[in-house]
């Protein structure tokens, strides 16, 4: 049986337009179930929209229309996005939709029958942005004399009658989780802030609003709307058909899920709410909270009011889409922020897509077309030259599943690029060009090889550009159903004779349109 794997996404917020930074992390998830699906696991890959709260309630009202209209129409925008750039989701869950509302109520009442949720008033620090509450000592002030919270977003003073729940009672239950599990959050950087801010005492946590409407009714309390991260963290099981846990049941084939895939900066509510919330339902866990950096443009933070958003649209009809899939997961390290303009991408896809990639594939596929009568050469017997490559690409599997395990995709595509490299310095030392004269046998083993190499490299590098690998598999007559991780070793090499369509460029140079 096929071992089940869940990955997830952040539900975006429904309050603005996509920008690229969404695009990075339904990209880091797409890439990832693509792998597992290859390696054989049933996955489930789900993201959605977080729909309700206060700041959606006050965007809605300055566009002079209802929030619903506004959800619907920003949440179109996503799901248009997330289809344009191949995202391979499962489920796109929004949180108003009536099947999420009715199952975040009914965690809202385990929650409750546990002794955890109580009524009180708040009174304190809060972030409409952010939607989160600070306290005094995490805030600075601004010169105008604003105080502000972590993320610069300033805060409001509210005080309003609220349920709580309580979160301090967990305090030493979470310390244990992470001593116990330190692979709990990634990277370990994000551990540490986490591991710290948890140690220095947790305060029990509002989680009910009484001053806006625009939210899940609190069950049996409808004057109360749900806190926001309540109803958005509990999507992962709402999806799941929550409460449904019986045998044959999306939770049970699931939950608990193998990753959640967020920003960075909501990683207090994925590692630390999140969890305490899990533990007093009696739920299992998630397994990683994996936080990624941030997309900067020229090493500052993107922003509306500066002018310096990139829309991901955009940057896929200037590049393509393979191209921009590649980039991202390349050009950045998982746990650092990446730095993003168009002469950096251009560069990355004139050297690695064009120039290295590209033209390995093509003037392999092109001698092979003219030389080899357009079918899979009959290889003679391998010198170490020829083994050694031909290793190196069935190996490659191996060594990228080591760092994708550990979310160091930029490290994955470096082992592959390696062996790309090797193989451009294989035909300039074969030089099966002028084999054809001299050897014609051995230039029909080299560009086998070469043909080989091809053909692992492009089954492991599906998950990252699969409209383009997939035209590179068809170029090497490689069959639907064999397209998998399994089929990575000798016994399903490239069949000698086999006819091959003839061969086309894959990976065109970029050039800016006033060099055209």
């Amino acid at each position: 049986m096929k071992k089940n794997y869940y990955v997830t996404c952040a539900i975006p917020y429904a309050n603005g337009e996509p920008h690229i930074g969404h695009a990075y992390e339904v990209i880091i998830g797409d890439v990832l179930a693509r792998f597992k699906r290859l390696d054989g696991y049933n996955v489930r890959f789900q993201t959605g929209m977080d729909e309700h709260g206060q700041k959606n309630e006050r965007e809605a009202a300055k566009r002079g229309v209802s929030p619903q209209e506004l959800v619907n129409r920003i949440s179109a925008q996503f799901k248009d996005l997330y289809e344009r750039l191949g995202i391979s989701f499962d489920d796109f869950i929004r949180t108003t939709e009536p099947r999420h509302i009715k199952r975040a109520q009914d965690f809202w009442r385990r929650l409750q029958e546990n002794g955890d949720i109580y009524l009180g008033k708040y009174s304190g620090w809060y972030s409409v942005r952010d939607e989160a509450y600070f306290d005094e000592g995490e805030l600075t002030t601004s010169p105008a004399g604003q105080k502000l919270a972590p993320s610069g977003a300033p805060v409001e003073w509210m005080e309003e009658e609220s349920y709580f729940f309580s979160l301090s009672k967990y305090q030493d239950r979470l310390l244990a989780l992470y001593d116990s599990t330190p692979s709990f959050i990634q990277p370990r950087s994000r551990f540490n802030e986490v591991y710290n801010f948890v140690k220095s005492g947790l305060r029990d946590l509002s989680v009910s609003r009484t001053t806006f409407k625009w939210g899940v009714p609190v069950p049996d309390a409808p004057e109360h709307v749900m806190y926001v991260w309540v109803d958005a963290l509990s999507n992962y099981i709402t999806a799941l058909e929550y409460p449904d846990e019986s045998e044959g049941s999306l939770m049970k084939a699931f939950w608990p899920a193998d990753v959640h895939i967020i920003g960075k900066d909501i990683l207090r509510f994925h590692a630390i709410y999140w969890p305490a919330f899990l533990m007093a339902t009696g739920l299992p866990l998630p397994k990683v909270i994996a936080g990624h950096g941030h997309i900067l443009n020229h090493g500052e933070k993107m922003s509306k009011s500066v002018g310096n958003v990139i829309a991901p649209n955009d940057a896929v009809a200037k590049f393509g889409l393979d191209q921009i899939r590649y980039f991202l997961l390349r050009d950045f390290s998982y746990m650092h922020d990446g730095d993003m303009w168009d002469e950096k991408v251009a560069e990355r896809i004139n050297s690695d897509l064009a120039n290295d990639l590209g033209n390995l594939a093509q003037r392999s596929l092109s001698m092979i077309a003219k030389n080899c009568e357009g079918k899979v050469p009959q290889a003679g017997a391998f010198t170490d030259s020829d083994k050694a490559l031909l290793a190196k690409a069935y190996g490659l599997a191996a060594q990228m599943w080591q760092e994708i395990d550990v979310f160091a995709f930029h490290k994955a595509l470096e082992h592959v690029w390696a062996v790309i490299a090797d193989g451009n310095r294989y035909v300039d030392e074969q030089a099966p060009w002028a084999l054809r004269k001299t050897d014609s046998q051995r230039m029909a083993t080299v560009l086998y090889v070469l043909a080989e190499a091809l053909r692992c490299i492009a089954i492991l590098l599906q998950p990252v550009m699969p409209e383009s690998m997939d035209k590179m598999l068809a170029q090497l007559s490689v069959p639907k159903d064999k397209r998998d991780f399994a089929c990575l070793s000798e016994k399903d090499a490239l069949v000698a004779g086999t006819i091959l369509p003839a061969p086309s460029g894959i990976f065109p140079r970029y050039m800016p349109k006033e060099e055209k």
